[in-house]
């Protein structure tokens, strides 16, 4: 089907209204502008309704001279491509989503490729419309015709690493051919990264000399155009490019890099789950956090400081614990996690020495002290518990000193808790988690309910992790787990585990009961707003100072996505490390959008609450899918792909280049992403051990 001729007018490349993207489109505007500057540009023209650009040629007769001297007397073939004011925005490429034409040879196909062109931008939702505009497709719309270029060597270039956030990197994929078999993510290609300069720093996969498919030349010639563009535009450019039968480089497009990941900043300390994400699995409330982190946080800061693991000014500073997103994070470096960044550095280093040896005489002595020192807190601590009334019957003002006293116990129990781990050698394997499994099988063989079982056997809360909203419910598989013993019978540091646990359950039991009462003036705050406040907000309100102005806007945390095993934070979100995270299992090329996890899809059927999208190949089709994703997974594809880009955009953890994808993460597979390695893992790999039902591999 034909177009209406008479509606459209004919804008060139080289004329002063294709440099405006209202008229012409930002694809076609940006080519506009780069061939201005001498950037090496096909000529061409723009197809706009008639009266957008004034003055511009119209009808049926402009736009066939216009063809005719484009296609010349031996009708070279043209491309048809869209140029759309939403696409190629510096906060949405729209990259893929409208259609492309290529090798259009004469007026009935160029017509009808400009009518497939028009008809695409009715067919597109745009989700993110530039300021100023609506998110009508056809607002904006115009088509971009060019000649056919045969490339021998084609591909796409971005200006900066997109994925590491490196204006010091240049990337650039490359295939045989033109880009588009790139672009459709249909091919891999060969992934360059390049310094400022043209240097080599990775080819992957690699490539023997002989045999390179861009040789020195051609890398020289794509840097020296992807600085050229920065100068034109003034930031670093996504580029389509490709290398004709001659040599020649030609520009095919150029547009803002979307979805630039934030590079964490130089000296930005190594954060990760660690161990504090067995005593804080899930997302924490403002509350939580202040009643459980921070006492933590200063206990483990406590016992560093006493056996001189860490340098004081540096404890004082930074938190050894902290919160990302409500997820609770540990400093890796300074809890021994993770090896030091510098070992020679340190190794000659006198400071750490000379650090121990001061703290060892107070190390010498707490060896032999801690034991008894433990006992009394826990001692005094099982005291104290067994002296509260229950909350129903407790004033107020005594409900808080209550929580104000568990926060406090809290940090000389964390204290001496990792002091023990570190000090003292377990003469039992005996775990807190083992014996309450012990007395879970045992109580429900009796028909105990859960409720009573919690009620005579507090050991139970260690299966629990700590909330002050409802309560999880007990796990059910109990098989095979010995005989218990008694609380008496756990080594110390198991012995201080479970007295935190009890601490904050009683915090919890506190909390509830302080929600159902607390009036601030005729204002009831109830409990889902009393988790929102801060402790000493809530102290502030109790002591008759009201409710802080915001409330009533602050919201719940959402579930948020679990951290990665080890990151960096930029601008408060989370950056994978890649030197952390090397080797995993399943890994492929990362491509962006952080760290998620879900459950495998593969686009058929109903999709999971939490998917993550496992495919063959990026195809821009599957767009409309990539909102809420928790991944994608593909076993073919570029970083550079329409579709990575757009995932990127989503901040969609991306993995391409994952082999055999499909086969090994069928539907219903549990995964985690890392777009920043490239790793893809099957739940339960290369997670820390967890406490077994007869109490032995405890993690350490």
């Amino acid at each position: 089907m034909g177009i209406e001729t008479d509606l459209l007018a004919v804008v060139p490349l080289d004329s002063e209204h294709a440099k405006d993207p209202a008229v012409t489109g930002a694809k076609a505007a940006n080519l506009a502008r780069a061939a201005v500057a001498g950037l090496p540009v096909l000529p061409g023209f723009a197809l706009v309704p008639a009266g957008r650009a004034k003055g511009a040629p119209a009808g049926d007769e402009e736009l066939r001279r216009a063809w005719r001297e484009l296609a010349g007397e031996d009708g070279r073939p043209l491309v048809v491509r869209s140029s759309s004011a939403h696409e190629d925005a510096e906060d949405s490429s729209m990259a893929g989503r409208f259609e492309s034409v290529l090798d259009v040879r004469g007026w009935e196909e160029f017509t009808a490729a400009v009518r497939t062109v028009l008809d695409s931008a009715r067919r597109v939702q745009v989700l993110h419309p530039p300021e100023g505009r609506n998110a009508d497709p056809l607002d904006g719309m115009a088509v971009l015709v060019q000649p056919m270029l045969r490339s021998v060597t084609g591909g796409v270039m971005f200006g900066a690493d997109p994925v590491a956030g490196r204006e010091d990197r240049i990337l650039v994929s490359a295939v045989s051919g033109g880009p588009d078999r790139l672009v459709d993510g249909s091919t891999q290609g060969v992934r360059y990264q390049l310094s400022r300069s043209g240097r080599r720093l990775r080819t992957d996969p690699a490539e023997p000399r002989s045999a390179r498919l861009l040789g020195r030349r051609e890398t020289t010639s794509l840097v020296r155009l992807a600085r050229k563009t920065q100068r034109v535009f003034g930031r670093p450019q996504d580029m389509e490019f490709g290398f004709d039968a001659e040599g020649r480089l030609w520009l095919f497009q150029a547009r803002p890099i979307t979805a630039m990941a934030v590079r964490p900043p130089r000296g930005a300390r190594l954060l990760g789950p660690g161990p504090v994400a067995e005593t804080f699995p899930g997302v924490l409330q403002p509350l939580e956090e202040d009643l459980w982190v921070a006492p933590m946080s200063h206990g483990l800061t406590l016992a560093l400081d006493l056996t001189g693991a860490a340098p004081r000014r540096r404890l004082r500073s930074l938190p050894v614990v902290t919160t990302v997103d409500g997820r609770a994070a540990a400093d890796l470096r300074l809890l021994g996690v993770v090896r030091s960044a510098h070992p020679l550095r340190d190794f000659i280093n006198p400071a750490p020495g000379a650090r121990r040896v001061a703290a060892a005489w107070r190390v010498g002595r707490l060896r032999s002290a801690l034991p008894l020192l433990a006992l009394d807190l826990m001692a005094d601590v099982d005291r104290r518990l067994a002296d509260f009334p229950a909350p129903a019957r407790m004033l107020s003002g005594q409900i808080l000193d209550a929580v104000s006293w568990g926060r406090a116990v809290l940090s000389s129990l964390h204290a001496q808790e990792s002091l023990a781990g570190a000090l003292l050698v377990s003469g039992s394997g005996a775990t807190a988690a083992g014996e309450a499994l012990a007395v879970l099988a045992e109580g429900r063989a009796q028909g105990l309910s859960d409720a009573r079982l919690l009620a005579r056997h507090p050991v139970l809360l260690s299966l629990l992790p700590p909330t002050l909203g409802a309560r999880a419910a007990l796990p059910e598989g109990t098989a095979g787990t010995g005989v218990p013993h008694g609380v008496g019978s756990l080594p110390v540091r198991e012995g201080l585990r479970l007295r935190i646990r009890w601490v904050q359950e009683m915090q919890a039991e506190m909390v509830r009961e302080l929600g159902t009462r607390l009036r601030v003036g005729d204002d009831a705050v109830g409990l889902s707003r009393l988790l929102l406040l801060r402790w000493s907000e809530l102290t502030e309100a109790a002591d008759g100072g009201g409710l802080p102005p915001d409330l009533a806007e602050r919201l719940p945390r959402p579930d948020a996505p679990a951290l990665p095993s080890a990151f960096r934070l930029a601008d408060g979100r989370p950056v994978a490390q890649l030197a952390v995270t090397r080797g995993r299992t399943g890994a492929g090329q990362g491509a962006g959008g952080g760290f998620g996890t879900g459950t495998a899809w593969d686009g058929h059927g109903d999709r999971p609450e939490h998917a993550v999208l496992v495919v063959r190949v990026l195809d821009p089709a599957l767009a409309p899918l990539l909102p809420g994703l928790a991944g994608l997974v593909a076993e073919t594809g570029s970083v550079l792909s329409h579709l990575a880009v757009l995932a990127r955009e989503y901040q969609v953890p991306t993995a391409v280049g994952v082999s055999d994808a499909l086969d090994r993460f069928p539907p219903g597979t549990e995964l985690s992403v890392d777009g920043g390695t490239g790793a893809v893992e099957k739940a339960g790999e290369h997670a820390a051990p967890r406490t077994s039902a007869s109490g032995k591999g405890a993690a350490a």
